[in-house]
């Protein structure tokens, strides 16, 4: 039995790092429910990615003072899926704390391009069509520390491998758990009891499934923007299978 912990947050035991539209959202609704688990006032902090708060001395309580825990809670974590993306982010995170644990989901990087595709026009932030996007990223996102970058980056996010390599720099295998989103929606419960061992806490004996992040999106992915997407991921998606030990067959088309 877990005792009563009445003392503020002070680090961070885990951080779940990425990717966007990868399943971080439920994710943290899962976390959110476990009471031994403390997570802040809101979902994405944005702080190990904030090029102001950096620019200077870090000042790490205004990280720390988002955070209001449970009585019971026992470690705490953050979840911003920006952060695998965001280059300057895992050295920050292994300066901060180099023994924090990582959680890192990612999903087929097509259907995962498209969602963030659908989410910027949902958001009235996109007015191209979707491949007309993809074909003129490179050049809309100019600057890799922008916020354009953050906005349009439908593939560049998906090549997994480089920014894995760049997790791998900073910390070891053992501190960073991979996910992958299809197993993660298909084999709900399996997966979140693999997670709650790997941060060092019980599983849940029951948790309600909700999905925190339904948007009504207008339409589908085609056959053809699949194709040509999967042309541009191909090399990475071998190269990841290599690099993880994965099957990602379901990812190919």
């Amino acid at each position: 039995m877990f005792q009563v912990n009445s003392r503020k947050v002070e680090r961070l035991d885990f951080i779940v790092a990425g990717a966007q539209k990868s399943g971080t959202t439920a994710l943290h609704y899962f976390l959110s429910k476990h009471p031994n688990i403390a997570l802040p006032d809101r979902q994405e902090l944005h702080f190990f990615d904030d090029e102001n708060l950096f620019a200077r001395e870090v000042n790490y309580d205004l990280l720390h003072i988002r955070f209001h825990p449970k009585r019971q809670w026992r470690i705490a974590g953050e979840c911003t899926p920006s952060y695998i993306y965001w280059k300057p982010a895992m050295q920050r995170i292994a300066n901060y704390c180099p023994d924090i644990k990582l959680i890192i989901l990612l999903r087929n990087p097509v259907d995962r391009a498209f969602s963030h595709w659908n989410m910027q026009r949902f958001k009235s932030r996109e007015p191209l069509e979707f491949l007309d996007a993809v074909k003129k990223e490179k050049n809309r996102i100019g600057e890799p520390l922008s916020l354009q970058a953050r906005r349009f980056s439908y593939l560049d996010r998906g090549f997994y491998t480089e920014q894995l390599e760049r997790v791998f720099k900073f910390f070891t295998r053992g501190q960073a758990k991979i996910v992958k989103f299809e197993e993660f929606r298909a084999k709900n419960h399996e997966t979140l009891d693999s997670i709650f061992r790997f941060l060092g806490v019980k599983p849940l004996r029951r948790i309600w499934n909700k999905d925190r992040n339904v948007v009504p999106y207008e339409r589908a992915i085609t056959p053809a923007e699949r194709k040509y997407l999967y042309a541009i991921f191909a090399n990475d998606i071998v190269k990841l299978e290599q690099m993880l030990g994965w099957d990602c067959s379901d990812w190919k088309f």
